[in-house]
This record gives structure tokens, C-alpha cells and sequence, in this order.
């Protein structure tokens, strides 16, 4: 997790953040950041904490920077962002830094792949598999997913995203565990929702005020049991419940003024 130090809303870079400059109570932001980090911790996760860079408002969102895998023979091993907007493009390098320090090998695209591509935000592994679920069409180029492919070695495949306000996959699109993903469906197209049909044996679908409104599917299950995600989605706990999942509700209020959430504000890493 990266701390939000230096979290505000200084621009727009997505519908969400519209009206909401200037607006952040940022003593209240840093008790929810606080809140969140510690529901990891009694969960089990070990959290590594990397400070926020100055004048980067949205570094906080760390899934964004970067994609670590491990490669076939277990070489841990990232790939860096190449961010859409420039405002977030300095990010990239302080959170390479943490991995070079942590030993892992360091990859970006070949000069020769046009567009942007920004990490785990739109690259999502499935849960016990070495097969990523990649979206494009807001942040992440069409053109990266093949570079994406190679340099992870993994199965991969791409899915269109068509609603501005779900930006990013990790926006409509949770993976929970092998079996099992909340998603929005009018996020995707009519290819993207028949993959993720053949892909998982269930679908949680999420209600469009919980998905558009309050991130219901920017949650996060970090053991396939318990999902951490945005208070309030009354209608989503509830099928998650049903679903045999244990919600988890924390309130990351300040962050959604930026268009993030719980997995937005996190990064696993193995």
C-alpha cells in the first residue's frame, strides 16, 4: 500500500472525479486509508508500505504502476505501467524502485507496442491460475495485451471495456476465487461477457448503483473467503453471502471522489 500523504483531487482523469477537486478531507482520507490497511492485517496479509511521492495525488492508487508475476520457472518479476495520463507518469518509477529493491526482475513494453498500459488496474490474474483477464479501450492500449502476454507468459485474454465510468476492469470486474467473479455486465461488451461466462462457473452480478455509485466491484478477496469492499452496497453483500463469502465493509468514502476503491488502493504482490 502506498500512503496518502499527498492524496487529493487536483484534476480530472475520469467521470468520477468531476466536481470533486479541492474536496478531499484528507485527515479523514488517511483514518480510511489507516482502516483499510489494518482489515488486511487481521486478515493475515502482511502489508508492505511505500510513501507516497510529493505533487502524485494519486499514487495512493497502487494497483495502477505495475503488473509482478512470477514466471513459469518461479522468477519473480514485473512489468511497469505505461501510464495514460501524464499527470500520474512519475509514479511509475518510485514503485519500480520498491520491486528492484525486492529483487525482482523489471520489464516494459517494447518500444515498437504503441499506448498506454496501467497494471493491475486493467490486468487481473484468476485466482489459481496463471491466466490474466486484460481491459482496454480507456487506460490500457489493445496493442499492449500481446506484449502483456509474452513478457508474463501467461494465458491472456483481452476485454473490451465500453462505459467510461468504468475506466478500468478492476472497476468491474473482481475475481474471488477459481470458480468465482463479481462483475457489471454493461461494462463489457457482448464478447467480453461471453468470455468471462466460459471463464468462471459463477457470476456475481452487481447492481448498477452498487457498480457504478459506490465500487461494489472494486472489492477484494485476498484468501477467497473473505471480499473486502465498499460499504453500503446493501444488495451486493448480500449476494455475496449467498454466495458463501464473508464481506468484509470498510469505508473508502474520500478515495471514491477520485474513482478508487479498495483494490485500487492496494497492490498484491507474490
Amino acid at each position: 500500500m502506498v500512503t496518502p500523504d499527498h492524496f487529493r483531487v487536483e484534476y480530472v482523469i475520469n467521470p468520477h472525479m468531476e466536481g470533486h477537486i479541492g474536496t478531499v478531507d484528507r485527515p479523514l482520507a488517511r483514518e480510511q486509508w489507516d482502516a483499510l490497511r489494518a482489515t488486511y492485517e487481521r486478515l493475515g496479509v502482511d502489508v508492505a508500505v511505500l510513501a507516497g511521492g510529493v505533487g502524485l495525488p494519486d499514487m495512493v492508487f497502487c494497483a495502477n504502476q505495475t503488473l509482478p508475476f512470477r514466471a513459469a520457472d518461479g522468477t519473480p518479476g514485473v512489468v511497469l505501467s505505461r501510464m495514460h495520463a501524464p499527470q500520474r507518469a512519475d509514479e511509475v518509477a518510485l514503485v519500480a524502485d520498491f520491486f528492484e529493491r525486492e529483487g525482482y526482475t523489471l520489464h516494459t513494453l517494447p518500444g515498437t507496442v504503441p499506448g498506454s498500459f496501467e497494471g493491475m488496474g486493467d490486468a487481473l490474474w484468476h485466482p489459481g491460475r496463471r491466466r490474466l483477464w486484460v481491459g482496454h479501450g480507456f487506460r490500457t492500449d489493445r496493442a499492449a495485451v500481446g506484449a502483456v502476454a509474452e513478457i508474463t507468459g501467461a494465458e491472456t485474454t483481452a476485454l473490451a471495456l465500453v462505459d467510461p465510468d468504468f475506466y478500468h476492469l478492476d472497476t468491474c470486474l473482481c475475481p474471488l476465487d477459481e470458480r468465482t467473479a463479481l462483475y457489471y455486465p454493461p461494462a463489457f461488451d457482448d464478447a467480453g461477457r461471453a468470455a468471462l461466462a466460459d471463464g468462471f462457473e459463477r457470476l456475481i452480478e452487481v447492481p448498477e448503483d452498487d457498480a457504478r455509485e459506490r465500487f461494489a466491484c472494486n472489492a477484494h478477496s485476498p484468501d477467497g473467503q473473505h471480499v473486502i469492499l465498499e460499504r453500503g452496497n446493501e444488495a451486493t453483500v448480500a449476494r455475496l453471502r449467498e454466495a458463501g463469502f464473508e464481506p468484509v465493509e470498510v469505508d473508502t468514502s474520500e478515495f471514491l471522489k477520485s474513482g478508487g476503491s479498495v483494490f485500487c488502493m492496494k497492490l498484491m504482490f507474490w
